[in-house]
């Protein structure tokens, strides 16, 4: 294959169509010089590839799932799950760092939520998106 055929891949290896293709090198130097003023910062864009990134594991999907519809303690998420609660700690460790859920305190127990409504936005949006495809 060569080098131009190779380009014309896209990164899951399937050929792409003409219509993927452009077939003039023009610029759009207003389309360009707009995306560099609204382009928010490196810092703020790695953050929010930082949080999908703590969407992309399937348990802590699952967390979110059973927060999304009720407040619970680590003991009950992990008979929900059926995981231990060393595992179930582990993750919502990293939720709450993420800033994606809170804890509670009532007595012995602390019982989890998620953090606020952007978080239920977040799962709502995403579902609808993949029930779209």
């Amino acid at each position: 294959m060569s080098f131009d055929d190779e380009m014309k891949k896209n990164p899951a290896g399937r050929e792409q169509s003409s219509d993927d293709i452009c077939d003039c090198a023009d610029v759009h130097e207003n389309l360009v010089e707009f995306v560099e003023r609204t382009m928010p910062p490196e810092t703020e864009l790695y953050d929010l590839a930082e949080l999908f990134k703590v969407f992309g594991d399937s348990t802590r999907i699952r967390i979110l799932f059973v927060l999304f519809e009720a407040e619970v303690c680590v003991y009950d998420l992990a008979e929900a799950l059926n995981m231990t609660q060393s595992a179930i700690s582990h993750q919502l460790k990293i939720l709450k760092q993420s800033r994606l859920i809170k804890g509670r305190r009532e007595g012995k127990h602390i019982f989890y939520s998620l953090a606020d409504d952007h978080v239920r936005s977040i799962i709502a949006e995403g579902r609808e998106h993949i029930e779209e495809m």
